[in-house]
This record gives structure tokens, sequence and C-alpha cells, in this order.
């Protein structure tokens, strides 16, 4: 029975074509990689600008809204109940329009905590080719 050598190279190849071959791969991957690391970033960056949207938009409610009816609920507060002292009006329609606000801002920091801008998988597949290809050409 004839020896097989399991590691013979096609005819007319050189080692050289073939090791410019696998890096002219590795290059390809590389880039293939970094495209989708960056369309990756690209999508969590929209989320990331969403979350920031909606925190910036219940900050701007709360304290728009609680600038202007503020004066409007203290006053009717006071007219009510004539016998509550006008300071005491404004802490309770403040603390309402407090919470209000805080509640949309803890809604706004709940979307940042469920967010995770960083693309995890391609960021892995992308250091271990870099450390492949670097620890290759030593």
């Amino acid at each position: 029975m004839p020896e097989t050598n399991l590691h013979t190279m096609p005819e007319g190849t050189s080692i050289t074509e073939l090791v410019s071959g696998i890096i002219d791969d590795s290059q390809q991957l590389l880039r293939q990689q970094l495209h989708m690391f960056k369309a990756e970033v690209k999508q969590d960056l929209h989320k990331t600008t969403d979350a920031a949207k909606y925190l910036g938009i219940g900050a701007g409610v709360a304290a728009v809204g609680g600038l202007m009816l503020v004066f409007a609920l203290v006053y009717l507060l006071a007219w009510a109940f004539p016998g509550l002292a006008l300071w005491g009006c404004y802490a309770i329609v403040g603390g309402v329009f407090a919470i209000v606000g805080g509640g949309l801002i803890w809604g706004g920091v709940k979307l940042f905590q469920s967010n995770n801008p960083l693309p995890d998988q391609s960021a892995e597949a992308l250091q271990e080719n870099v450390q492949w290809l670097t620890n290759n050409r030593k």
C-alpha cells in the first residue's frame, strides 16, 4: 500500500503563495469582523440615543409642568383650604411634581441600564483574530 502524505500541496503552488493566501484570508476576516463590530456599535448607539431622549423629555416635562402648574395649584390649595399656610401649599404641589419627575427620570435610567453599548461577541472575535495574527508573525 503506498504511503500518503496528508500535508501535500496542490501542483504548482508554492509555500509563499499558500502563506500569502492565508494572510489575505485573515485580513479579509478581520475586515468583516470590523464591519460587524461597527454595525453593532451603531445599533447600540441608536438605543442609547433613544434612552437619552426619554430621559431628557421626562426631565423637561417634569420641569415645565411643575413650573407652570405649581403656581395655579398652590393658589387653588390656598383657596380650598384657607387655614393652610401658603408655604404648605407650595410644599404639597412641589412634592407631587418632584415625585412625577423622579419617576420619569428613573424610567430613563432603567432604559440606560438595560442597554449594553459594547458588542461583546464581535469584540471578542476581533480580539482573538488580532491576537492570532500578531502571534503568527513573531
